[in-house]
């Protein structure tokens, strides 16, 4: 099937749901397990099904499939949250005192969470200028290095990850690389075809596309061997998947196989933490998926031509968006994103942060709001608002100053949009 296709029916059968041509919203915390030897066989993790909802829900169920479809992945944990989606992914490689190698041109509260609140479980991250240095990238793997993290789009500067060559460099090392591929959403990439081990998506952006739901997702590409040395987390007996009364002792390695990641987010951090996607969200989420390729195409079009166009105006002295970059970038967009980078894109204008803050407060189509993806069009200031905890050395290297304004482009009219924001800049000076 194609990408526009499996984005309205992957997943879901509707003879399995009392012939329902929309998913079902399953508003139950707990199913009937219909005999003792079945839920024996569930809680066990021997069958495959529905007890409670804090573990699986088939709304929920029915996103995790369609989504693991859309990237190419063998499985799918939803989360409530990107941050969850984030947290859970990166502390389940790295405990037990792990470390983590990423760049800091990151999305805030990821830089926050690996600078002042992971250290304080033992785990590390060590991050590299420049995620593209290969050279550099290398000099940071130590023994106790559990992971490569990167966004495949970085927010809010759209540079662009090599995946591919982070990805042989971290299997040459024998660890994953994880990739949050929230910016360019699986439309328009697909990190798994170019050697990702694991992508990780906030749901609250582009694929529910609307703004109204929070949520995330944490997508298993099953091909990397937790069996290495480096985790020892995947190869230890756990009481949870095993018989104890049998005398059966199961790893998730030995239960799981190549999906061992993925089932050990499950029942280890979704199960025992309990950043449960609700159905209600689950459901918006599929609603928003089945017009994500037609939104993004549009919206794409239209970030293209605002990028251009604020390249003209008076009062903007730079702007970032790869998708109109003809340098050091331009390689790597035709390589992975030839359809575009994404739908935000964000600019520096003259003048002191008063400049900025007229500007925000005098658009009157684009709404003011640190949110992305939605199909309203977004302004925002990164330094007070979505990069405010992040260290001031880290915000410059990314170009995030005091007069940095971030867009994303939503679904309305192209040209409405660039006469807001002309007018808008025009009144701040």
């Amino acid at each position: 099937m194609t990408f526009e296709t499996d984005a309205i029916h992957a997943g879901y059968g509707s003879q399995y749901n009392l012939y329902a041509a929309s998913v079902p919203i399953y508003a139950t915390a707990a199913f009937d397990m219909a005999s003792a030897l079945h839920g024996d066989e569930l809680a066990s993790g021997e069958k495959q099904g529905f007890s409670y909802s804090r573990v699986a829900n088939p709304t929920v169920d029915i996103l995790e499939k369609r989504l693991a479809r859309l990237e190419g992945g063998v499985g799918a944990v939803a989360v409530s949250s990107g941050m969850a989606a984030v947290s859970y992914a990166l502390l389940c490689v790295a405990e037990q005192g792990g470390s983590i190698i990423s760049p800091t041109n990151l999305y805030g509260a990821s830089v926050d969470a690996m600078e002042t609140f992971f250290p304080n479980f033992g785990i590390h991250t060590d991050f590299a200028k420049n995620i593209n240095d290969l050279d550099e990238v290398e000099s940071l793997i130590t023994p106790h290095t559990r992971a490569i993290f990167a966004e495949s789009v970085a927010n809010p500067s759209t540079e662009i990850t090599d995946v591919e060559g982070l990805a042989s460099l971290a299997h040459k090392h024998g660890i994953p690389l994880i990739v949050d591929n929230t910016v360019p959403t699986p439309y328009l990439f697909r990190p798994i075809e170019f050697g990702a081990d694991i992508v990780i998506h906030s749901t609250t952006k582009g694929i529910t596309g609307h703004g109204n739901a929070i949520g995330g997702i944490i997508i298993d590409a099953g091909h990397f061997d937790w069996t290495n040395g480096r985790f020892p987390q995947f190869t230890q007996t756990e009481l949870v998947i095993s018989d104890e009364r049998k005398g059966k002792w199961e790893s998730f390695s030995s239960a799981f196989g190549k999906e061992a990641f993925i089932h050990r987010i499950r029942t280890k951090y979704l199960r025992t933490l309990g950043a449960v996607q609700s159905p209600f969200n689950a459901y918006l989420q599929l609603v928003g998926l089945e017009t994500l390729p037609q939104r993004i195409r549009q919206e794409v079009d239209s970030a293209t031509a605002i990028a251009a166009h604020l390249q003209q105006v008076p009062h903007v002295t730079k702007v970032f968006y790869t998708g109109i970059d003809e340098g050091s970038q331009a390689a790597l967009r035709k390589k992975y994103l030839p359809h575009g980078v994404g739908t935000i894109l964000s600019f520096l204008v003259e003048g002191s942060e008063e400049n900025v803050v007229r500007i925000l407060d005098s658009v009157k189509t684009f709404t003011y709001i640190p949110n992305i993806g939605d199909a309203k069009s977004l302004i925002v200031n990164p330094a007070r608002i979505t990069h405010r905890e992040v260290p001031a050395e880290y915000r410059d290297a990314a170009g995030v100053t005091d007069n940095l304004i971030r867009l994303s482009i939503g679904l309305e009219d192209v040209s409405d949009l660039i006469a807001d924001l002309d007018q808008a800049i025009a009144s701040a000076y």
